[in-house]
């Protein structure tokens, strides 16, 4: 059988094959031991019958010839063959050698004893017993060595009895088939009893499938295991397991689609409208090119936006191990990439930095910096303070951000992190856009906190804690440490 079928087989008929098969397995071996011992029994009963024959035989033995010259002589009479008499499916042959080993009686081409030792033997030294081949057919030969005495000498006397085995094995067959009529009826029975037991056991097993699938298709809650056998438990449970990914995926997908649907089509139906103006002349034309060029600016940031949540979502499903990056040098090289805008702005900006490990994709960390960065940016007057400090601390990393700017609103905190969030800040401008909720979704993604805090002199302070990497801090240095100060 191919992989493809074993794999399209059953586990009830698999039950069944490796239940059923190994039983037959041993009915079988069981039988050709039972025949064997069946004709090492009958061997056992009808040797003591030869051995009976062939001191019968003995008892008839007598010493003649001259007083020189001894030899013996033998008359076997029927009564020494007559425990066979009773069945004619045996026949019997025997054979008198005398005390030089000459022919004295019985069949003279019976072949002439093996030496003793060759065969098992459970009796006496005097005879043994062996299988040997007589006129082409099996036979089962007794020797027996008869010390023979008489008034002219005495000696040893050979005498040989040997029998068909047609009677053997026909109590060998007649035993084999009674314990093979048993065995008939209890395989059927052992079959039937298996069939039921794995009937029972697998029935668990095929209502949790009618259930997966009487399901609607867009069915993803758990599946209940309070009736669940034990064995089931860990793939029900693994199954909730893919579904609640599966519902969390799909979710984030329907919330993609509706946002990007809603969120691009006024810039869209914007563009549209200031190509129509421009090309109707209703306004000059550098003034149309810098209305469009606004425009797809900020449909291009929005996209941008919108990318970047779909990118934090798909690392958070790909889960498993991720590289360790330093946290400072990300602040850093982010500082650095923003310096234009932070001296557009004329800030007067501080960067204390202490080199801390947390475990994270380098563009997680990056991008989480630069929302962060560019949103105080943003925020804070020309010529404000702009601060920001990475350390460990109470064995998190910690990333500070705190600029002089409006602050935030108590209706814009209760919707802060919230995707395309609008609200009032102290200066009247409005909030928008996915900046804080990607941060909030990449911070989740690595097991870490944000909050948001006015500060009490004025201005927000952003602060980001991150599990720290074990055994990968290390503490402030005097080239840990940099100070920059853009004006």
């Amino acid at each position: 059988m191919t992989a493809a079928g074993r794999g399209r087989r059953s586990l009830r008929a698999q039950l069944l094959l490796g239940i059923l098969v190994p039983v037959l397995a041993v009915v079988v071996g069981g039988a050709a031991v039972l025949y064997r011992q069946a004709l090492q029994a009958a061997d056992t009963a009808y040797d003591r019958t030869l051995l009976a024959s062939a001191k019968a035989i003995g008892e008839e033995l007598e010493v003649g010839g001259d007083p020189g010259a001894p030899r013996l002589a033998a008359t076997p009479s029927y009564g020494a063959l007559e425990a066979f008499e009773a069945d004619n499916r045996s026949r019997i042959f025997f054979k008198v050698s005398g005390f030089a080993g000459e022919m004295v009686s019985g069949f003279a081409d019976l072949p002439p004893p093996r030496p003793v030792g060759q065969e098992r033997n459970v009796y006496a030294a005097l005879v043994h017993f062996y299988d040997d081949v007589y006129r082409g057919e099996p036979v089962r030969m007794a020797v027996l060595l008869q010390p023979v005495a008489g008034a002219l000498g005495q000696g040893m006397a050979t005498i040989q009895v040997a029998e068909t085995l047609e009677l053997r094995h026909t109590l060998a067959r007649s035993l084999l088939v009674q314990t093979l009529g048993l065995q008939a009826v209890l395989v059927p029975l052992i079959a039937l009893v298996v069939v039921w037991v794995v009937q029972r056991a697998t029935r668990p097993v095929r209502e949790l499938s009618a259930r997966i699938d009487a399901r609607a298709g867009d069915d993803l809650s758990p599946l209940p295991d309070a009736d669940t056998p034990g064995e089931l438990r860990p793939l029900v449970a693994a199954t909730n397991a893919v579904m609640q990914r599966l519902a969390h995926l799909l979710e984030h997908q329907k919330r993609f689609v509706r946002d990007a649907s809603h969120q691009l089509r006024t810039p869209l139906s914007v563009l549209k409208v200031q190509v129509q103006s421009a090309r109707r002349g209703d306004v000059e034309l550098a003034t149309a090119l810098a209305e469009i060029d606004g425009t797809v600016a900020r449909a291009a940031e929005l996209a941008n936006q919108m990318l970047a949540l779909a990118k934090v979502e798909q690392l958070r499903q790909q889960g498993g191990a991720v590289p360790v990056h330093d946290w400072a040098a990300v602040v850093r090289a982010v500082a650095l990439d923003l310096s234009a805008l932070i001296g557009e702005a004329g800030l007067d900006f501080e960067l204390v930095t202490e080199p801390v490990t947390v475990r994270s994709h380098e563009w997680a960390l990056r991008e989480l910096t630069r929302n962060l960065l560019h949103n105080a940016i943003r925020h804070s007057p020309a010529g404000g303070r702009l601060g920001v400090s990475v350390c460990a601390a109470a064995g998190a990393a910690v990333l500070t951000i705190v600029d002089s700017g409006p602050g935030i609103d108590d209706e814009l905190r209760r919707r802060l992190f919230e995707p395309f969030s609008a609200g009032s800040t102290a200066s009247g401008r409005a909030g928008a856009g996915l900046g804080l909720a990607i941060c909030q979704e990449i911070v989740r993604s690595l097991g870490g906190d944000i909050r948001l805090d006015n500060q009490r002199a004025g201005g927000l302070q952003a602060r980001v804690r991150l599990p720290i990497q074990p055994d990968a801090a290390r503490g402030p240095s005097a080239t840990g440490l940099a100070a920059v100060e853009a004006r």
